[in-house]
């Protein structure tokens, strides 16, 4: 395994394993010309890049309990380099996911834009996408060293909290989205619940004798 920790390391793996994802509709559109995908190809696109930011924010989100259940792993170690980077990525995806939905629900006239994106917020789904969207925002743009010096450690680690509400909202949107019971969101982010649950009691647990010894 110490070729695996060696390779997560290197920060150009990390890019390539963040960008290869968002890269893939080339091969269904362009070299196999995937009758599926070729039907409605801006549809495809759009639902590839947000399944991509679920995925990669699922990830990211793993990372600190692995490295606070397996502190001595290396490859938990070797993540948690690239929190950052895989952090803003989620926000580059789901950007770019949002702009696709623009092309795609406005064909490229935007006549009527106002009202009609007054009749989407009212589907539960697309706000919460949104939200999902704004959260995400707010993180990248503080996720500086800058932000952290000004607002303090302790007030940066309660904003950043909020990813967890992003990911719950990310989840209940594509999960509504598809109207049918959301086995692919589980696949998903049911792993970040098992390791966020499982983390919160191994740190429950190792407090639990000091606040005996109390």
């Amino acid at each position: 395994m110490a070729w695996l920790e060696k390779f997560l390391r290197a920060k150009p793996a990390i890019w390539a394993l963040i960008v290869l994802p968002g890269l893939w509709p080339v091969w269904p559109l362009f070299v196999t010309a995937d009758t599926a995908a070729l039907t409605d190809p801006l549809k495809f696109v759009l639902h590839h890049l947000g399944l991509v930011a679920c995925v990669l924010l699922a990830v990211v989100l793993t990372f600190s309990p692995l490295r606070v259940l397996w502190p001595r792993w290396g490859i938990a170690t070797a993540l948690n380099r690239h929190r950052r980077l895989v952090g803003v990525s989620v926000f580059a995806y789901a950007l770019l996911h949002f702009a696709v939905h623009v092309l795609y629900q406005y064909d490229g006239t935007f006549d009527g834009t106002t009202a009609q994106l007054a009749r989407e917020l009212k589907k539960t789904f697309q706000l919460t996408g949104l939200v999902a969207l704004v959260i995400l925002l707010v993180l990248t743009i503080t996720s500086v060293n800058a932000a952290i010096r000004w607002l303090g450690a302790r007030w940066w680690k309660h904003l950043h909290r909020l990813v967890y509400v992003a990911a719950a909202l990310a989840a209940w949107h594509q999960a509504a989205a598809r109207k049918i019971f959301p086995l692919q969101v589980v696949w998903i982010f049911g792993p970040v619940v098992v390791l966020q649950l499982a983390r919160i009691w191994k740190q429950r647990r190792a407090a639990a004798p000091a606040r005996a010894a109390a």
